[in-house]
């Protein structure tokens, strides 16, 4: 089964620099047992994000990452066979929902449409989980909250949330922090200077104003943070960029060098 699932539970919290009142929104939702859609760029810090309000709210947490073949199986389970016998085996979101822990699925527009049906119950006030194949009619435990992600800026008409779904949802919108904020983000995950990270961050700007002309999607904070960690850990600057800021981005040999031609104005 291919599902990325990750377990959180009275950890000290995840680093996380909030932007607005997006830590108070998400504790609201939490206590009103409202689920909620995060809607930003990737690598703009939505799944840290999601990861420190679990760890602050001292909650597990399942962390799926949504793709193309992810159906609703893959989700609530299916009988297996063990041992010559047949049983069933829970998802993890049906083990979320009997645990009471936070499920979050990550970029949820990417799976397949039968996802969506079955969060629909979850998402709304009877706060259940049919299981067609065992009968059973699983009541959210306490705890249990529902989380999803998506970019709506990289979405097409075949892959975008119906309005019958969102509105199901309370939503924060992301989007890549400020220039100081992004300085002291990168600064503190990466241990690079704060002179440095400051040129780093400025040419990654630079580069996602670019987006929608030459390319699909920015630099995300995530890259920037590997780009300072390489430099700290003493990779040259310039090779840093190319395998970090510059390669992830497109693999069109012209665009490649407009971009450097950006980064040389900057660094030259």
């Amino acid at each position: 089964m291919s599902v990325e699932e990750k377990k959180l539970e009275g950890a000290a919290a995840p680093f996380y620099n909030p932007v607005g009142d997006e830590c108070e929104v998400f504790e609201a939702a939490f206590e009103h047992t409202l689920p909620l859609l995060l809607k930003g760029p990737t690598g703009c810090g939505k799944t840290r994000f999601v990861s420190h309000m679990a760890a602050r709210l001292n909650r597990p947490l399942y962390t799926i990452a949504c793709h193309d073949d992810l159906s609703a199986a893959d989700l609530v389970g299916r009988f297996l066979l063990k041992g010559g016998e047949t049983v069933w085996v829970d998802g993890p979101l049906t083990r979320a929902v009997r645990q009471g822990a936070i499920c979050y699925l990550d970029e949820v527009v990417e799976a397949r449409k039968d996802v969506t049906v079955v969060l629909h119950p979850l998402s709304d006030d009877r706060r259940i989980l049919p299981l067609e194949k065992t009968g059973e009619e699983i009541e959210a435990a306490p705890g249990f909250m529902l989380i999803a992600s998506y970019n709506p800026g990289y979405q097409n008409i075949l892959k975008t949330l119906k309005p019958s779904t969102r509105q199901r949802f309370l939503s924060i919108d992301f989007d890549f922090p400020s220039e100081p904020r992004e300085i002291d983000i990168v600064t503190r995950e990466s241990g690079l200077d704060a002179s440095r990270a400051t040129s780093l961050v400025r040419l990654a700007n630079k580069l996602r104003a670019l987006k929608g002309q030459d390319l699909e999607e920015g630099v995300s904070t995530r890259l920037v943070i590997y780009c300072a960690t390489l430099i700290h850990a003493g990779m040259s600057v310039e090779r840093a960029i190319l395998a970090a800021m510059i390669e992830p981005l497109t693999d069109d040999a012209d665009v490649k060098r407009g971009l450097l031609d950006i980064v040389t104005a900057i660094y030259g």
